[in-house]
């Protein structure tokens, strides 16, 4: 990388003749097809490499690799293995556990491949942004040739429409102009030169000014270069190579299958390492049961004559599908899915799925700038014409939303001679124009420039005050001279006729022909002025002092990161210069119109932030994420954005909080890790940012741990986007490339979607620990049912095949149904998660225990009463086994245990749905439980009533327990549903615990919130003790020497006030807080 920027570098500085010499091309007559062809073959073509694409079976295949699975592989293989020595070999039903572990295992691999593999691919969309053909000079003849064929040293015609085919070198430009949004995230258009320029003290530029990178739009002019790279050695080929990684994206795992471990989100490097946790304990369960059933020589009651060791691996089997939660996967995947699905009508589309539930882990959202944060539209907000100062309004290009307004007294201001005038003269002096177009993907009219965007917001802001799209055409151009950045300015020459420049604009107090009208850079124009427009339309001289005056008021604009333009014009009674004379260049006609010049008035722009953006930056602080911003636009452009969308606040150190890049690799090389790390912590706001410096933040930030979120929508923000715990690039004005390195895609380009986002996330993953707690405590409490039964020697109360129907059939919906539970109501004022917390916390693991010991209490206990009613007061299993028909007589017995557990499942369902508040809480607020626990209970009535499918194939007899089965199995869910909720007063105490623990000494001073509608306190709250402000989450406001106080704030209601702290009150704007946590 180092030398490849090295090499471009010089590329830059050569003189062009010494650069054509080393690339042996002739400028005039370009590459010969031979040598072009000699070149090609030692370079290759112009294109990206591509990682190869996983196929579908691959992924298909990289499923079955999760622990939990293997040992699921594991179990059935051993069920098989197992039935096909015994004496039911010929049997076929023997063999539906293994073959339903088989299915289970096969649906979830199947769903989770799908999806990965409807995710589009970032490097297809690199290639494709590139146009097909390019336009060269072989053999001194211009010629089209494909994209893919242009090779280093290749003469290259450039013109408007044209995209850039590779890196190259120019050496002619004329008023040549180049869009490098892509590669900077700048919107603005970028002036080229053939010349290489001195850099005078000012901060250099990001890309060299005489060098044209591939896939850049030309916007403007002509040009011709010479290319010197192509391919992965171009800028973008550099970033391609970013987004593969260093391997290429070729590394492998020990299965041999592309290893994505780098990628892995939080959530599923926690499922894999609960997978791990529960696997292990599984394994040494089977283990020990199997040892002390050998031990106390249980034999298959169907084959007595079978070794003990024998029946008890198919005991560890029936146990392994207890102990292993094999709903866990489908369930996530399933959860996961639907969490897409709703995410859509957030505005949000997800590409991968675990992507869902991270973003809600974020604690810093690492965004670009321009069409991010911003609508990456130059849009004119402020204007000063004739004395006047006024303010414009509405954003984009939509020149029907908005006006003009004067500043002092918000009258409306189209009308007045120095607006009209100021905005007529400013179009007269460009080429840009405004038209509505048909958006391809959305089918939706709107209005777009063509041409210069720094024009744009001239044309929007005249079509405002009702100038007609066709208003120039009424004034004849006779001359222009483009912008060029030795002149920093425009001029034209239009014909004019009548007393003024338009009705209620400028009048002309001497007979006017022509209409001289310069535009540009302030200090260069109010220089060439002497004289300006006052509000009466009259001529006034422009002394030294007003000049002065005058570019205060542009200071004043630029301190608030507008871009600012002046506009200048000369009535004519005559052109100054010879129409007709040959000899006169452009230069001296330009120097005889940009005399005597009068100011007319500034213009002034923005790219402005997007409606809700400020809100949604407090909004995610209030949610414990840092918002940082990271741009290639200047650092006092980036620090005046920053304070508009709130990132930067008053109280921050701005040499602190908002950092030039190069501070990040002063010596050309990156600090070092430690002081990145350092700087990382406390930088909100990064100016002139490569994509390399992206990609090195957002790595910083993931060392210290922190779960990061990439927004962004340029080719600049793949990498980061692609390194990133969670990518998201924006649907309308991103480029397919960030759209293709993504994880999601906002698809209204919104900010606001990503607080959404967040929150939706969230729920999701708080839903996901509801119900993996839930399955936790069904296996869990399978695990100790059928303990007891080797244990005590009971028969074992089910078989492998009704635990899959109990886990997978009855268990599964409302499992489902918990990870669509919808978020609480303070979850965004919450803390994010560690990115290393596990996804079962210890308390949660106890409240697991704690449930599946009351299931396997009231279970047990309801199955040993069926026993002794069903097999004649029996209940050990060496007794039952001896009595005539036991067979029927245990099923019946197992029958009333199954439906009690059913039954006490359903109602555990409601009661999981918080591990800390009561089930009678909202108890229909999820209405996706009611259908759940609807389909289960159609489920069991199917499973245990069934003729053929309960009696032969589950062992169930539903009719025959009769009326007193029934009766007995409603103790099951009554028992559950007493002790579960009085073992949630312990949960409760272990969760608000572990909060607190998780409050930093730092996090419990002063917070500070924005200031709602308050009320007016009557006494100063420094003189107010700590008893006498009253209620627990009364919050109190101070603002200088006001004092306010308002009600408690959303997500406050645990959180007392301990006093306001006197003397820390701070004068600005914005309230403050004082409280604890």
């Amino acid at each position: 990388m180092a030398d490849n920027a090295e090499k471009q570098k010089q590329d830059s500085d050569l003189p062009v003749e010494e650069l054509a010499k080393i690339y042996q091309t002739d400028l005039v007559k370009g590459l010969t097809s031979a040598k072009a062809e000699e070149i090609f073959k030692r370079d290759g073509p112009n294109e990206l490499e591509k990682p190869p694409k996983p196929t579908l079976l691959t992924l298909f295949l990289m499923q079955l690799t999760s622990f939990i699975i293997i040992l699921l592989i594991c179990a059935a293989c051993a069920s098989v293995a197992v039935n096909a020595t015994g004496p039911s070999a010929a049997d076929p039903l023997s063999y539906t556990t293994g073959v339903a572990i088989a299915i289970i295992v096969l649906i979830n691999a199947g769903i989770a491949a799908w999806t990965e593999h409807k995710a589009g691919d970032a490097l297809e969309a690199l290639s494709q942004m590139q146009q097909e053909n390019a336009t060269v000079i072989r053999d001194g003849r211009e010629t089209e040739i494909p994209v893919s064929k242009v090779v280093r040293g290749e003469v290259v015609v450039l013109g408007v429409g044209d995209v850039m085919p590779a890196d190259t070198r120019l050496f002619e430009a004329s008023d040549f102009k180049v869009s490098e949004m892509a590669l900077t995230g700048e919107p603005d258009d970028v002036a080229k030169t053939s010349k290489k320029k001195k850099n005078e003290g000012g901060e250099e530029k990001l890309l060299p000014e005489n060098m044209a990178f591939s896939s850049c739009n030309v916007t403007n002019g002509a040009g011709r270069g010479i290319v010197t790279d192509t391919g992965m050695s171009t800028r973008i080929g550099r970033i391609a190579q970013l987004i593969a990684g260093e391997d290429g994206g070729k590394k492998t795992n020990m299965c041999g299958f592309p290893d994505t471990s780098a990628n892995q989100t939080p959530l599923q490097k926690n499922l894999e390492k609960l997978g791990a946790r529960i696997g292990i304990l599984a394994i040494v369960i089977c283990i020990f049961i199997f040892i002390i059933g050998w031990a106390a020589d249980r034999r298959d009651p169907n084959n007595k004559e079978s070794a003990a060791w024998l029946y008890m691996i198919l005991v560890s089997v029936t146990l392994a599908v207890a102990a292993i939660p094999e709903g866990i996967p489908l369930c996530v995947t399933i959860s996961l899915s639907l969490g897409c699905a709703d995410m859509v009508h957030e505005h949000v589309l997800v590409r991968k799925l675990a992507a869902v539930e991270t973003l809600g882990s974020a604690s810093v959202i690492c965004s670009d700038k321009t069409g991010t944060l911003t609508e990456g539209k130059m849009t004119m907000v402020g204007m000063w014409a004739a004395g006047k100062t006024y303010t414009v309004t509405g954003k984009g290009f939509d020149p029907e939303v908005g006006g003009v307004q004067r500043a002092d007294t918000q009258a409306d201001g189209k009308n007045d001679m120095g607006v009209k005038s100021n905005l007529l003269a400013a179009l007269l002096c460009c080429n840009t124009r405004l038209e509505k177009v048909k958006n391809d993907e959305t089918g939706e009219m709107e209005w777009k420039h063509k041409g210069n965007s720094s024009e744009a917001p001239i044309v929007v802001a005249a079509r405002k005050i009702g100038f007609s799209e066709h208003i120039t055409d009424e004034y004849p151009r006779v001359l222009e001279v483009p912008f060029s950045s030795s002149r920093k300015m425009m001029l034209t020459v239009s014909e004019v006729g009548g007393a003024a420049l338009c009705q209620g604009g400028m009048p002309f107090t001497e007979p006017t022909k022509y209409l001289a009208v310069c535009k540009g850079a302030p200090n260069y124009i109010v220089d060439l002025c002497s004289e300006t427009l006052n509000e009466n339309g009259e001529a006034e001289p422009l002394t030294d002092e007003a000049k002065k005056d005058i570019l205060k008021i542009v200071d004043g604009y630029s301190t608030r990161a507008l871009r600012v333009l002046a506009v200048a014009a000369r009535p004519m009674a005559e052109l100054p210069y010879d129409p007709a004379d040959e000899d006169i260049n452009t230069d001296q006609k330009f120097a005889a119109c940009r005399q005597n010049l009068r100011l007319i008035g500034l213009v002034a722009s923005i790219d402005p932030d997007r409606d809700g953006v400020p809100e949604s930056v407090l909004a995610a602080r209030g949610a414990g994420i840092r918002v940082v911003m990271i741009t290639g636009d200047y650092l006092l452009t980036a620090r005046a954005i920053a304070k508009n969308v709130n990132i930067l606040q008053p109280t921050d150190d701005e040499d602190v909080a908002a950092v030039d890049c190069v501070c990040l690799r002063p010596n050309g090389d990156y600090i070092d890790k430690a002081e990145m790390d350092q700087l990382t912590k406390s930088v909100r706001v990064f100016a002139r940012a490569k994509p390399e410096d992206k990609l090195e933040i957002v790595k910083s930030i993931q060392r210290q741990g922190q779960v990061s979120a990439m927004t962004g929508d340029g080719v600049n923000d793949a990498p980061a986007l692609n390194q990133a715990d969670i990518g998201v690039a924006m649907g309308i004005q991103g480029t397919q490339v960030a759209k293709g390195a993504s994880d999601m895609v906002l698809t209204d380009d919104n900010f606001c979607s990503i607080v959404k986002a967040v929150e939706k996330g969230r729920a999701i993953y708080s839903g996901i620990q509801k119900f993996v707690a839930f399955i936790m405590s069904v296996h869990i409490a399978e695990v100790m049912q059928i303990f007891v039964c080797i244990v005590v020697g009971i028969p074992v109360m089910r078989t492998p095949l009704q635990i899959l129907f109990l886990i997978l059939v009855t268990d599964l919906p409302p499992s489902i149904a918990l990870g669509m539970e919808p978020g609480e109501s303070d979850i965004l004022n919450q803390k994010p998660r560690p990115k290393e917390e596990p996804i079962v916390l210890n308390w949660m693991w106890l409240a697991m225990v704690m449930n599946g010991a009351i299931l396997s209490i009231v279970i047990v206990g309801i199955y040993i009463i069926s026993l002794s009613h069903f097999c004649d007061g029996e209940f050990l299993q060496a007794r039952i086994y001896e009595l005539d028909g036991f067979e029927t007589k245990l099923s019946c017995a197992q029958t009333v245990a199954f439906i009690a557990l059913v039954w006490a499942e359903n109602i555990r369902a409601y009661i999981s749905r918080s591990f800390t508040r009561p089930m009678w809480h909202d108890i229909l607020g999820n209405k996706h439980m009611q259908k759940a626990i609807v389909m289960a209970q159609i489920c069991l009535y199917v499973a245990v009533l069934t003729p053929g499918f309960s009696d032969l194939i589950l062992g169930l007899r539903g009719v025959e327990v009769g009326i007193w089965g029934w009766a007995v199995a409603l103790l099951g869910p009554f028992g559950t549903f007493v002790l579960s909720e009085a073992a949630k007063l312990i949960s409760k105490w272990q969760a608000d615990k572990y909060q607190q623990s998780l409050v930093t000494e730092d996090e419990k001073l002063p917070v500070r919130v924005v200031k709602p509608k308050v009320q007016e306190m009557k006494e100063d709250v420094s003189s107010v003790l700590p008893n006498k402000l009253g209620k627990k989450g009364e919050v109190v406001y101070a603002s200088g020497d006001k004092n306010e106080q308002m009600e408690k704030p959303k997500g406050f209601d645990d959180m007392p006030l301990a006093a306001a702290i006197p003397g820390k009150r701070q004068q600005n704007p914005c309230c403050w807080v004082w409280c604890w946590h």
